[in-house]
C-alpha cells in the first residue's frame, strides 16, 4: 500500500489544482511500480509559509522580498 505525501506551503494552491496532484501522482505509482491506485493514498499538508524556511530564513520573510518558487520562463 503506497502511502505519498506532498508538503507544499499554503498559499493558495486550488481544490482543482490539488485534485491534479492527486490523480497524477495516483497514475506516476501505477504506472511506474504497477501498484493498485485503490491501495494508493495519497496526502496533502499545507504548512504555513511562518513554519516553512529554507537559506536560513523563513518563507513568509522571502515572499515579502518577492522571492518565490514559480517557475520561470
Amino acid at each position: 500500500m503506497p502511502y505519498i505525501k506532498i508538503e507544499l506551503t499554503r498559499e493558495g494552491v486550488s481544490r482543482e489544482q490539488k485534485r491534479e496532484l492527486i490523480a497524477g501522482v495516483t497514475n506516476v505509482i501505477t504506472n511506474v511500480l504497477n501498484k493498485d491506485p485503490k491501495l494508493t493514498h495519497v496526502v496533502i499538508s499545507e504548512i504555513d509559509t511562518d513554519n516553512w524556511g529554507f537559506d536560513g530564513e523563513q518563507v513568509s520573510d522571502l515572499r515579502e522580498k518577492g522571492i518565490t518558487a514559480d517557475k520561470k520562463n
